[in-house]
């Protein structure tokens, strides 16, 4: 049933992407806000105690509206997975931005790329070439891919075994990747914001727990379906020297994988950002655009490949 649910999701997201995920998103940004509000007093413990409370009750919530509706009707039940996943799940989230970044360098458009690419990552671009936009698309499409369908699949799947329904598996992954963000990164920000290094270090320290795995996994396939040598090559001696060593595996596997180089000194507000250089291999055009597109299908497909073969393994078992 999982892998089914799955599937659906995939396709109901592919034939009819969520027009209105911003009004999911802006309810959840209310949401999460209460908490911030009520709970920060400056230390890691109210952080500790807002994550909590934010994450456990829907979490439960999820659960047990999974059991009462497999109860009436397993369909019922699969039929929740799936809208889950739909709402939480999906490569439309951020390809539309690959995409259309990917054409404009196509039409040799590069002030039109520097701007949608400026959109997607909320930061200034237009200093970039061509091979440089090229270059953090491919980054920012490599961890949107694996934060927006294999990080949840990976959650999904996990309770789905424990039998607790995907459902709650999916939105842990999302819940706490979106408190980290808005709790570790945007509110962190703020310099007016009292305590939220403090408060926000529970958030981040969670999501850590909740990327560690999947994040692995999500490496290992691109060395499986990539270039295996490559990818386990740029793993081991590269992914540690990116600031976020964990976002430093994904990238470089992704860049070992498609034999494209990544990372690397960017132009930013007039200066070279630096930043250590990932992968072995050629600079990053559109062509390797394309080809980042055909990695991360490739991974799906074994995904559900896999999935496929466990299922019928239980089933003959």
């Amino acid at each position: 049933m999982s892998l089914l649910a799955l599937i659906a999701a995939l396709l109901l997201e592919q034939i009819h992407p969520l027009s209105s995920r911003k009004y999911l998103y802006g309810w959840l940004s209310h949401y999460v806000d209460f908490f911030q509000r009520h709970f920060n007093a400056g230390a890691y413990k109210h952080g500790k105690i807002a994550w909590t409370l934010a994450v456990v009750p829907l979490l439960a919530g999820v659960v047990v509206l999974f059991w009462l509706l497999d109860r009436v009707h397993p369909i019922f039940a699969w039929a929740f997975d799936v809208l889950v996943l739909y709402l939480t799940m999906g490569f439309r989230q951020f390809s539309h931005y690959f995409t259309d970044i990917h054409q404009a360098l196509r039409a040799g458009k590069l002030d039109e790329a520097r701007g949608l690419l400026t959109r997607w990552r909320g930061i200034p671009s237009h200093e970039l070439n061509a091979e440089e936009v090229a270059r953090v698309t491919i980054e920012e499409a490599l961890i949107a891919s694996h934060r927006n369908v294999f990080g949840v699949i990976v959650w999904f799947v996990l309770f789905s075994a424990l039998g607790l329904g995907g459902a709650a598996g999916a939105l842990l992954y999302r819940l706490g990747q979106f408190l980290r963000t808005r709790w570790a990164e945007e509110v962190a920000n703020e310099p007016d914001e009292f305590g939220a290094d403090e408060f926000g270090g529970f958030a981040r320290k969670a999501f850590y727990v909740l990327e560690w795995l999947p994040i692995r996994l999500t490496a290992m396939t691109f060395a499986i379906v990539g270039n295996f040598e490559d990818t386990a090559y740029c793993w081991r001696t590269q992914a540690e020297s990116w600031p976020d060593p964990e976002s430093g595996i994904l990238l470089a596997s992704g860049a070992g994988a498609l034999g494209v180089r990544l990372g690397m000194p960017i132009p930013q507000g007039g200066l070279p950002f630096d930043r250590p250089e990932l992968g072995i291999g050629d600079d990053a055009d559109a062509d390797f655009m394309q080809s980042a597109v055909g990695l991360v299908w490739r991974s799906v497909v074994f995904w559900l490949m896999l999935l496929l073969l466990l299922t019928l393994a239980n089933l003959l078992g």
